[in-house]
């Protein structure tokens, strides 16, 4: 029995290597390069207007400004996270009668992984920090309203906002699991809009 088990963890630890040997070899070193500059572009771009127009806000614009990016993060997760769980066969299917968004959702299906780390790490993030800054300044003008210590006032509204953040995430990974063909498909129709692919 013991054997049994050892010779099954070694035939493991065989394929695992061959699985990771193969993804070595299938790295996009431009698909890197390209996510490098395009997470550094917004990021700087996003990061530069949150710093010269957040301290600006008064208490209302600052909490709208924030909820809004907290959403919008938690609705990129829930994209990037159909992406990868969404069947291909469903939106060859839909691709081959025609039927509009679907063949962009089968480039999507196809590239799962990029799309993925574009909507969960790239948007993801960026909407991480503006949300973040936003809380510093939601945090000050609760602090001057209320007279409450700005240092506890900070760290209560930043609990919160991560809070929200995190557990939207947590909601939202569950709901694009169980209908994750469907959002890729709304996504995608979405996207046709504004892209006609070939």
């Amino acid at each position: 029995m013991k054997r049994k088990n050892k010779s099954e963890i070694e035939n493991l630890k065989i394929q695992t290597r061959r699985r990771e040997k193969i993804k070595k070899e299938l790295v996009d070193k431009k698909w890197i390069t390209t996510i490098l500059i395009v997470t550094f572009s917004l990021s700087f771009g996003m990061s530069f207007l949150s710093e010269s127009t957040v301290p600006n806000l008064n208490l209302i614009g600052g909490i709208i400004i924030a909820l809004i990016f907290i959403i919008l993060g938690i609705l990129f997760d829930i994209v990037g996270v159909s992406v990868t769980a969404a069947s291909p066969k469903v939106f060859h299917s839909m691709n081959a009668r025609k039927v509009r968004g679907a063949n962009i959702a089968v480039k999507f299906k196809k590239n799962s992984e990029k799309v993925s780390s574009f909507c969960c790490d790239v948007i993801g993030d960026i909407c991480g920090v503006i949300s973040g800054s936003t809380s510093v300044t939601i945090a000050l003008a609760l602090s001057k309203t209320t007279g409450i210590n700005s240092f506890m006032m900070t760290l209560l509204v930043t609990a919160v906002v991560a809070s929200l953040t995190i557990g939207g995430k947590a909601i939202g990974k569950s709901f694009a699991i169980n209908k994750c063909d469907i959002i890729l498909y709304e996504f995608s129709k979405i996207v046709s809009y504004f892209y006609h692919s070939k």
